[in-house]
């Protein structure tokens, strides 16, 4: 598997760059981080944003929204900067931090990880889930068509659902799309036809 970093649209990475340069925006809680950095702060793993609500558990139903940016201060990710599409381009629209973005860096390295031990091509993403309140990074494959994308939960996942390990799409969004969750966790990673050492490396496990 090779992991396809996804180019965002400059008007998208003009948007952070003008945030990070703003004193109000700086302002935010989530922006604590961001406000006595050690050196430049950098935009990096830009994340298209897609996200999936009503009744169609189909990733085709997915709606992207906008583009989620890393802020690196040196070797470290200190925060994310999220911006919205519009008519005219993009927009700034909030800082996170917390156990989301912590969640992303791992499930970006698990990534990592798999595209050393497959052949196929694969472009990360973030799926969100509004009525979950839960949030994965989305494996898209151009290559192996719909059956073969792959979603990593990312922590805090909703009851029910595994964090970190890798799952089907196929698999897993029929359970998110059921509403909340009160049942075993979903325990079958499957990794593209992968043996079973290689789902154990997506979870996680050693």
């Amino acid at each position: 598997m090779t992991l396809q970093t996804p180019q965002p649209p400059p008007s998208a990475l003009r948007a952070v760059l003008a945030a990070l340069d703003s004193e109000t925006a700086l302002r935010q809680p989530a922006a604590a981080a961001l406000r006595h950095p050690t050196g430049p702060l950098v935009p990096a793993h830009p994340l298209a944003v897609h996200v999936l609500e009503g009744p169609r558990a189909e990733l085709a139903a997915a709606r992207r929204t906008g583009w989620r940016f890393l802020i690196k201060d040196g070797t470290e990710v200190a925060a994310a900067a999220e911006v919205v599409q519009g008519p005219e381009g993009h927009t700034f629209s909030h800082f996170t931090a917390g156990p989301y973005l912590d969640s992303t860096v791992r499930a970006l390295r698990q990534a990592w990880q798999l595209a050393q031990s497959a052949r196929t091509r694969c472009q990360p993403r973030l799926l969100t889930f509004p009525g979950q309140y839960a949030t994965a990074l989305w494996l898209h494959s151009p290559d192996g068509g719909p059956g073969a994308d792959l979603l990593i939960p990312l922590a805090p996942a909703p009851m029910g659902v595994t964090a970190h390990r890798a799952h089907p799409a196929a698999e897993l969004l029929p359970v998110l799309a059921r509403g909340p969750i009160a049942r075993s966790p979903i325990n079958r990673p499957l990794l593209l036809g992968a043996p079973p050492d290689s789902a154990r490396l997506a979870s996680g496990a050693h």
